[in-house]
Formats: C-alpha cells, sequence, structure tokens
C-alpha cells in the first residue's frame, strides 16, 4: 500500500534502517542526525545514565556500547512510520556483556522524531 507518507520522512527512515542493517550506524550518525539530537535509553547506560544530549554524547554511548558488548547477531523490523516526523524501528539482539559474560537476548523498539531531515530525538523502549 503507498500511503502519502512525508517523503522527507520516509527517507530518513529508509536510510536510518539501511545503515543499521549494514553495520554502519557511526555514518548514519553523522549524514542522518542533528549535532543537538537527544537519545533517551528507558534505563540508565553504564555511567551516563539514561539520556544523551547532542550527536557527541551519542557517539559516546554508541562507543560504550562496542567496547561493552559482544554482538552475535539480531534482527530488524521496519521501519514503521507515524504521521509527519516520527518512525520506529523494532530490534532484536543477541549479545554478551563482556565485563560479566552474561548473554541475552535483548529486544527494543526505537521511537525516532525527524525535523528539517535530520533525527532530533530517539527514544527506546525494551521488551520484558
Amino acid at each position: 500500500m503507498d500511503l502519502p507518507w512525508n517523503p522527507e520522512l520516509k527517507a530518513v527512515a529508509e536510510k536510518l534502517y539501511a545503515h543499521c542493517e549494514a553495520h554502519t550506524e557511526l555514518q548514519g550518525l553523522d549524514e542522518l542526525y542533528a549535532a543537538d539530537a537527544v537519545s533517551v535509553e528507558a534505563l540508565a547506560m553504564g555511567d551516563m545514565g539514561a539520556e544523551a544530549a547532542g550527536l557527541d554524547a551519542i557517539k559516546g554511548k554508541h562507543a560504550w556500547w562496542n567496547e561493552t558488548m559482544e554482538v552475535h547477531g539480531g534482527e530488524m523490523k521496519g521501519p514503521y512510520l507515524h504521521g509527519d516526523d516520527r518512525f520506529a524501528i523494532w530490534f532484536q539482539v543477541d549479545a554478551t556483556d563482556k565485563t560479566t559474560g552474561e548473554r541475552n537476548l535483548m529486544t527494543e523498539i526505537g521511537v525516532y522524531t525527524v525535523k528539517s531531515g535530520k533525527i532530533v530525538r530517539e527514544e527506546f523502549y525494551y521488551a520484558l
């Protein structure tokens, strides 16, 4: 079904999905995120807290994840568009915490807000 989605929103959603699928997330951050974007996790991430404000802080969150977790695989679904300015992607990641050795299958939904062709906010919702 071809619905009348905001073409800018659709393009950003498709590009982010493609970067995640290709494991080029850092390139996606530079290309798709506003300099003052905010990333909000459902829980604190290490010593960083739950919220990262600004592109450098979001890159720091990604660096923490890459240093802390060993990813064995995963899957994604989406993107799912909502209105003129939001979309979501469903993620499932099989990863081991390098500090504890604990392996988990984590499921979350990322909800992204887009303004002027850039992601300005991302929020992550965790499955029980």
